[in-house]
C-alpha cells in the first residue's frame, strides 16, 4: 500500500510539473490531504530565462575566447525582445490576479471582444476566474482592440498582458 501511495504521489508531482510547463508558470504549490494526520505538501518551481542566463555565461568561462561571443548574442537578442514585450506597451491591459481566462460570459456565447472591435472605458474585456470567483476585467480606457494576447481557458499569472487597446 505504501508503494502504491508513493507511486501515486510521484505521478501527481510529475503531473504538476507538466502543468507548470504547459501553462508557462514559474511556481505551483499544492497541499494534498489524505486524512487528519496524513498530507502531502508539494511546491514545484522552475527557473526563469533571466535567471538561467548567468548560469550559461558562467559555464563557458573556462574558455575565455568563446565566452565573449555567446555572451554578446543573448544581450543583443534580449534588447529587441524587451522592446517588443506586450507588457511594455502603453495600451496593455494586464491580469490583476492568477487565474483562468474566459473570453465569453458562458460557453457557447459570443466573445466579449475581438481584434479591431471598439471598446469604451469600463466595458468587460474578459473574465479571469480565481478560486471559483469570476472577475470581470474592464477596459481602463476607450479605444480599439489591437491584440488579444491570451486564449479562452489559458492560465495567467499576476501581471500577464491580456489585451492591447489603442
Amino acid at each position: 500500500m505504501t508503494d502504491t501511495k508513493h507511486e501515486a504521489d510521484v505521478a501527481f508531482i510529475k503531473a504538476l510539473a507538466e502543468l507548470l510547463r504547459e501553462n508557462d508558470l514559474t511556481e505551483l504549490q499544492v497541499k494534498r490531504e489524505y486524512g487528519e494526520e496524513d498530507s502531502l505538501n508539494v511546491r514545484v518551481s522552475r527557473m526563469t530565462q533571466a535567471a538561467a542566463a548567468p548560469v550559461q555565461v558562467a559555464v563557458p568561462a573556462a574558455a575565455p575566447a568563446p565566452a565573449v561571443a555567446p555572451a554578446a548574442a543573448p544581450v543583443a537578442t534580449e534588447t529587441p525582445a524587451a522592446q517588443e514585450d506586450p507588457a511594455n506597451h502603453p495600451g496593455a491591459v494586464t491580469s490583476p490576479m492568477v487565474g483562468t481566462v474566459y473570453m465569453q460570459p458562458e460557453p457557447g456565447a459570443p466573445a466579449f471582444i475581438s481584434v479591431g472591435a471598439s471598446v469604451s472605458e469600463g466595458d468587460t474585456l474578459l473574465i479571469v476566474e480565481a478560486m471559483k470567483t469570476m472577475n470581470h476585467i474592464h477596459a481602463p480606457k476607450s479605444g480599439s482592440i489591437k491584440r488579444i494576447l491570451v486564449g479562452d481557458g489559458d492560465a495567467v499569472e499576476f501581471g500577464t498582458p491580456l489585451v492591447i487597446i489603442e
